[in-house]
């Protein structure tokens, strides 16, 4: 199975529609950004977020060669604010990032799930492939007020490449009278 198709089919799985607007965090070379890309079209937005700033350079060459114009690059240096404005995404895409390896600090863990919170939309959906953390994630995140909304389970793609067997998460933000 070519990754290209089963990027599509996570993606569609979690929801992603034309028109949205998503961040994909920690995006590496853009196996899922490209999708992303596709999906949301020409009214839509993609973010690009990631430290390997030669990993964004191969992303938006190879969105330019698709002729995808909605996708944008954000460069970090690993800090834990992100530069998008208050409930302005739909849904950000955390695969394989929010682990100890990244983020050493529980709470440095805490103070970027606070971040996500901020920018996604009241219905927007905070999609985690927990690689590595699948026995803590939920609770973490669950602690960072939002509530496990719906699960995938299927072949996901790991490293750019390596497909094999996992579950992504997708969480809601938990509205103000659930706090």
């Amino acid at each position: 199975m070519k990754v290209e198709s089963q990027a599509l089919e996570v993606l569609r799985a979690i929801g992603i529609t034309s028109g949205q607007t998503v961040l994909d965090f920690g995006c590496g070379h853009g196996t899922y950004s490209i999708q992303v890309a596709r999906l949301v079209g020409e009214q839509g937005k993609v973010y690009a977020l990631d430290k390997d700033r030669q990993s964004l350079d191969e992303l938006l060459q190879n969105a330019r060669g698709e002729n995808l114009a909605n996708v944008e690059r954000l460069d970090t240096s690993g800090e834990l604010e992100i530069n998008l404005a208050d409930e302005s995404v739909n849904v950000v895409l955390l695969f394989d990032v929010l682990h100890e390896y990244y983020f050493p600090d529980s709470n440095q863990r805490k103070r970027l799930l606070n971040e996500f919170h901020r920018i996604l939309k009241p219905d927007g959906v905070l999609s985690v492939y927990p690689k590595h953390v699948e026995s803590t994630a939920k609770d973490e995140i669950e602690s960072a007020n939002f509530y496990l909304a719906s699960e995938y389970s299927g072949t996901l793609i790991h490293n750019n490449r390596d497909l094999e067997r996992g579950q992504v998460l997708n969480f809601k933000k938990k509205s103000r009278q659930h706090l």
